[in-house]
């Protein structure tokens, strides 16, 4: 976890008089390299966090792109950000693009303690310049954060009423509406932020868009020709990782690592894609690079999708010691749960995922029932039915594995989840053509799902 600060840190300080010119210079380079994250304050990352292996998550693992930071340090533009506060206390934009940087902290580090200190700079901000477009899309940017997308979609719309080409505003509102599951509301938006504001953090969720209505050939043109137009280092990381990522969900394994390869080349601390390659590694027979990598990976963001790859990687090679290291993953990963939630996160989705496959089950189908009752996703769908699944409750499952597949979402998990299911309720030729699809589709998606689905489809032969 990162660092605490201390309360004085946390809102800028007291003033010490006029900023010096080394303060100065500074300030105007944590505001550059922290303009792109305003810029795509509300931003839901969907990098390699997303569906990246089992169990599948939603897409807002994280709240802020990747490569909005362009490869800046966000511990180093918060402390100048801080340095200036002390010098400027009335500088309500100040205060705003550091409520944006202490989400970005709370992304890259997986702390979300870094939330309570967004929300204090945020209020700051509006106290100081009431309803301020930056702050109310930082509010939106720290409530896509929290899994609070009803609250993004608000703060998102209340800029644009106010601004309809304010790109932070234009692409958090597609976030939200992605992340609700209100998918034909998200493609009408995609297509006015492109006619608005063309530009990498538009096309990268058009691309996504389409992605999650099965049009895989569009999205990989869109993300190709985003990369063709992207030129800093950090563009060339996120977009080239989206690419490794759309690869690795089709099984194209060497793909996928030739993509993660480039983005790693712009920035080889970039860990979405450090993620996954680790991911298609072990899907290439690699395991021990794989598991190093992922080492390295949850010793900087102990996020739940790492330390779950990782402990599956883990109970996966069966060595010596190998099932307590994992068992030490899942735990990690329930720690990192209760900070979310201390911190006003909606842990659910992520709680209904780890827990159905190594947890408290029972917690897991509280979790999924209740994250549903919120949002009706292909995500949401998924976990909802394999917590239900491993709960004995396949007769309510059956429709929702079906409901996780009906946009032609193309994720070998959730056919997976689905053809267990339907094996389950006597639909033993509905369940064999799923587990073939999720196997043909990516042969190693997870390396435990993927064995077990091979064993459910011999025994239903």
């Amino acid at each position: 976890m990162g660092p605490r600060t201390s309360s004085d840190e946390q809102t800028g300080g007291t003033p010490d008089g006029r900023v010096p010119g080394r303060r100065r210079t500074a300030w105007q380079v944590a505001s550059a390299t922290l303009l792109a994250v305003a810029l795509t304050g509300g931003a839901v990352a969907f990098g390699a966090a997303r569906d990246g292996g089992r169990p599948a998550p939603a897409a807002a693992s994280a709240a802020l792109d990747p490569g909005a930071l362009a490869g800046a340090d966000p511990d180093a533009a918060v402390a100048a950000l801080q340095t200036h506060l002390r010098a400027q206390p009335k500088d309500h934009d100040g205060w705003a693009t550091l409520g944006l940087a202490y989400v970005e902290q709370a992304r890259t580090k997986g702390d979300p303690a870094r939330y309570s200190q967004a929300q204090a700079a945020l209020k700051r901000s509006l106290a100081l310049a009431p309803g301020n477009d930056r702050a109310v899309a930082g509010q939106a940017a720290l409530a896509a954060a929290r899994h609070d997308f009803t609250g993004a979609l608000t703060g998102a719309n209340r800029v644009l009423k106010h601004n309809p080409y304010d790109e932070r505003a234009l692409c958090s509102r597609i976030d939200a509406l992605v992340e609700l599951g209100r998918y034909a509301e998200a493609a009408r938006a995609t297509g006015t932020a492109d006619a608005r504001r063309p530009g990498i953090p538009v096309f990268t969720r058009y691309a996504y868009v389409h992605e999650l209505r099965g049009d895989v050939t569009t999205a990989r043109r869109v993300l190709q020709q985003a990369l063709t137009g992207a030129t800093s280092p950090g563009d060339i990381a996120y977009v080239a990782a989206q690419l490794g990522q759309l690869a690795w969900n089709q099984g194209d394994y060497k793909t996928a690592l030739t993509q993660y390869a480039r983005a790693l080349a712009a920035d080889d601390t970039y860990l979405p894609a450090l993620e996954g390659r680790a991911r298609a590694q072990a899907a290439s027979g690699r395991q021990a690079s794989a598991i190093r990598g992922l080492e390295a990976v949850v010793a900087r963001a102990p996020l739940p999708t790492s330390l779950v790859a990782l402990g599956e990687l883990y109970e996966a090679r069966g060595g010596a010691g190998d099932r307590e290291k994992a068992r030490e993953q899942y735990t990690l990963v329930q720690a990192w749960i209760a900070l979310a939630r201390a911190n006003g996160v909606d842990a659910d989705l992520d709680t209904a995922l780890a827990a159905a496959d190594h947890g408290d089950k029972a917690a897991a189908l509280r979790a999924a029932r209740a994250e549903w009752a919120r949002r009706h996703t292909v995500h949401t769908a998924d976990a909802l039915a394999w917590a239900l699944h491993v709960s004995g409750h396949d007769a309510e499952a059956l429709a929702h594995a079906r409901e996780a597949t009906a946009t032609g979402y193309r994720n070998a998990s959730f056919l997976y989840h689905r053809g267990v299911v339907e094996l389950a309720t006597g639909h033993a030729k509905q369940g064999r053509a799923s587990l073939a699809a999720a196997l043909k589709l990516n042969p190693g998606f997870s390396p435990l799902g993927a064995a077990d689905a091979r064993k459910a489809l011999e025994g239903a032969k």
